[in-house]
């Protein structure tokens, strides 16, 4: 699963992105990979470790409602829809 969001473009202000993904360990747990900077530049990541799928896709829904409360929008998402 995959979302990426955006904020406004604007003269004064560079786009800034916020790039949430899924990815499953070796051993059974899941990470929610976030990564977030100016568009066009290599941004800042940062990993959370999970036991189970549904608790990083509820940790992604979290970090995407706060991203979007800050003014992001979000461009695409790809894969499952995450738990409503």
């Amino acid at each position: 699963m995959r979302i990426y969001l955006q904020t406004h473009h604007s003269d004064e202000e560079a786009t800034r992105f916020y790039h949430l993904f899924l990815q499953q360990d070796l051993l059974g747990g899941w990470t929610l990979v976030k990564e977030w900077g100016f568009q066009g530049t290599s941004g800042r990541v940062q990993r959370e470790l999970y036991p189970s799928r549904e608790a990083a896709a509820e940790a992604m829904e979290r970090a995407r409602d706060q991203q979007i409360k800050r003014g992001y929008r979000v461009m695409f998402m790809q894969g499952e829809e995450p738990p409503a």
